[in-house]
């Protein structure tokens, strides 16, 4: 059998509902990274030294983004894990913004109480994309089928089609099968 004549094919990655989790997954990483971008340059002054990992966020989101669009199924649980972080972060810090919406308190480059309420959005869509990411990674995206080529029938390892090897297991049994008293209607035993 020539190699070339052997491809992978993913079935889980042509149904629909994997299709959606992917784009929503995508969507969400590219929404959070520019929500992030725009809370840390409208309030760039004010963030001190949190400035480093709002861009480290930023740029880790729309590297995952690039590989989800990819169907890596790896990254996944990496999003969801950055995004349980991360919210923790923006609770702290939404409080603290629209208390920085009062007199006496230097004023950011966009106002503090748009910047709370952006960090609101912040957590609602990390709570989506945890919810979202879980679900690609059930979905399985990473299984792998063989088939030939000019030929629809997925082949397991050992190239006999699965049907039809389905179809042998099913007669073997019905072969052995027998009364529970006679020995010799056992299935031979591996080892």
């Amino acid at each position: 059998m020539e190699a070339s004549a052997v491809r992978i094919h993913h079935p889980n990655r042509e149904k629909p509902q994997s299709k959606a989790t992917k784009a929503a997954v995508t969507l969400l990483l590219i929404a959070s990274a520019a929500l992030i971008a725009l809370v840390t340059i409208g309030g760039y002054d004010q963030l001190a030294g949190a400035t480093i990992v709002a861009v480290a966020y930023v740029i880790i989101y729309l590297l995952m983004a690039f590989f989800v669009a990819r169907w890596s199924r790896g990254v996944l649980p990496m999003a969801a894990g950055l995004a349980v972080i991360f919210t923790t972060f923006a609770a702290v810090a939404a409080p603290a913004w629209f208390a920085r919406d009062e007199d006496g308190f230097t004023d950011p480059l966009l106002p503090a109480g748009l910047l709370g309420l952006l960090v609101l959005v912040v957590i609602a869509v990390q709570v989506l994309l945890i919810l979202f990411a879980m679900r690609g990674f059930q979905q399985q995206w990473n299984v792998e089928v063989e088939v030939r080529d000019g030929d629809h029938q997925p082949y397991d390892d050992s190239g006999y089609e699965a049907q039809e090897y389905a179809d042998e297991d099913t007669s073997e049994q019905q072969t052995y099968e027998g009364s529970a008293e006679d020995p010799r209607s056992e299935p031979p035993r591996q080892y």
